[in-house]
């Protein structure tokens, strides 16, 4: 199981690292390895959020999220996404844009960096999104209970999430605008912080939004698929599994893309605190990107996430985390090693909680 999960990973593994120190030398080895630990362990709450989405898919959309889904997050996010952003921000083609790469990486580097506060906008505020929309809802299973059931109460009220987001962003903007007044080139930015965050707003509402019309539309032939299920088990035979296909498994393939991104954007940036190396960063961020897709697919396939409950929760409170981290780095500079422990703990925290109930439900019978 482990092998045929994670066997194109380590794959591309080997090849990467051997790749790296007959290209560039062993420099290049060591920090093509430090990227890739870097981006699964700021990923993993990643995996886990991806876990609940993709187990709702049939086996073909599985397969595309493995295959297409893997260059979009690899080439895409990690290679395209950063060369795009130095185009816009310096307002140069794209060609231009990877010869700075290649020729002036510390001016790439500069750019990147110029371009964050729009960055960590819109990702912040897509992942706030997130976050609120899990604790605003009413849920059986409740890890916190004493702040999860005040949370679900609120949740009743009407677009209390999208509110509370938008305050979030202004209070960033206006955070971001006051400081500009002592420092000099962030004089017109609060304004793109604003606009990226609702953009990061809006993109979630409308793929989030047409993903839970088409889930919606559905509705019917999952009820008659559960019933074809529950006769199933009465006669004996092996229950089919309830997926979403077509156009609703589609619209939940895009979200998890974005979703993808969003929670890559950290890793991109902060890959530059280690190297510039354009095709090292890819590289790196690559490898760690396939073993946060093959981490999605073992724990779907597993079914770690009705194994172990509370892991889903722990997951969303990592999200909150980061989408709040992302808002900070706007204006201030927060360590990836605080970002990826941050995760991990939350993460642990909640493994254990499910560890001890499990325990404790076994116990009682």
């Amino acid at each position: 199981m482990i092998l045929r999960t994670f066997g194109w990973s380590f794959a591309v593994t080997a090849l990467g690292l051997a790749f790296a120190a007959w290209q560039w030398g062993w420099e290049a080895f060591g920090i093509v390895l430090i990227l890739s630990i870097l981006e699964i362990s700021l990923s993993f709450d990643n995996a886990v959020v991806n876990a609940g989405i993709l187990k709702k898919m049939n086996a073909f959309w599985q397969r595309i999220f493995l295959t297409l889904g893997i260059l979009i997050a690899v080439f895409g996010m990690r290679l395209v996404f950063p060369v795009v952003i130095v185009a816009i921000s310096a307002e140069v083609g794209p060609v231009e844009a990877v010869r700075l790469a290649l020729d002036e990486p510390d001016r790439y580097e500069d750019l990147v960096t110029d371009a964050h506060p729009a960055i960590a906008a819109f990702g912040g505020m897509f992942l706030l999104m997130i976050f609120l929309d899990f604790v605003f809802e009413d849920r059986d299973v409740k890890w916190l209970a004493w702040l999860e059931r005040p949370l679900a109460r609120l949740g009743k009220i009407d677009m209390l999430s999208v509110c509370v987001a938008l305050i979030a962003l202004m209070v960033t903007a206006m955070t971001f605008a006051t400081h500009a007044h002592t420092s000099t080139g962030h004089a017109d930015k609060s304004a793109t912080v604003l606009l990226s965050g609702v953009a990061g707003l809006i993109t979630y509402l409308v793929v989030g939004g047409l993903s839970g019309y088409f889930e919606d539309r559905l509705e019917e032939e999952e009820e008659h698929e559960h019933e074809e299920e529950e006769k199933a088990r009465a006669e004996g035979r092996q229950a089919p599994a309830v997926a979403l296909a077509g156009k609703a498994a589609f619209f939940l393939f895009l979200y998890l893309e974005v979703l993808d991104a969003s929670f890559s954007f950290d890793g991109v940036i902060g890959a530059f605190a280690v190297t510039n190396h354009i095709f090292w960063m890819a590289l790196g961020l690559g490898i760690g990107a396939m073993y946060v897709r093959s981490l999605t697919v073992y724990l779907v396939r597993q079914g770690t996430l009705d194994d172990y409950v509370y892991l889903e929760h722990g997951a969303h409170y990592a999200i909150g985390a980061l989408a709040a981290i992302l808002l900070i780095t706007v204006e201030h500079q927060v360590s990836e090693i605080v970002t990826g422990l941050l995760g991990v703990v939350l993460i642990a925290a909640s493994f254990l909680s499910s560890v001890r109930r499990n325990k404790a439900l076994q116990s009682a019978c």
